[in-house]
């Protein structure tokens, strides 16, 4: 069962990716398109170092803002596309060329974008 999610924390969590580098992070709101998530945040890493980096850093962060993920990935090696499945928002760590490949804002184009 997904955990309501504050749009405050949704922006934290923004701010804090972008804060170790996530590169042109973004925010949509997609809660009125679909009934399994009303977030989407999305960040570009620069190499799988920073992929793991983030990400392990991530997991306490999300832990200690009062969220889970639903799937702890072990593996990030040579990964170009990590999703974090906390319930009410999705966080997609993608590399520059994944990100470039599936181009989500463009498939969900009519979420709004939430500034942070």
């Amino acid at each position: 069962m997904a955990v309501s999610v504050d749009e405050e924390i949704v922006k934290k969590i923004a701010s804090f990716i972008r804060e170790h580098n996530g590169q042109n992070t973004i925010v949509l709101d997609i809660s009125e398109l679909n009934s399994w998530t009303d977030y989407f945040i999305v960040s570009t890493v620069t190499s799988s170092g920073h992929l793991r980096g983030l990400l392990n850093q991530l997991y306490d962060f999300i832990w200690k803002s009062g969220l889970d993920t639903q799937c702890r990935h072990k593996k990030t090696e040579d990964e170009k596309w990590i999703l974090l499945d906390c319930g009410n928002v999705i966080i997609h760590l993608m590399s520059e060329e994944a990100r470039e490949f599936y181009n989500l804002e463009k498939l969900w184009f009519n979420g709004k974008p939430v500034s942070f």
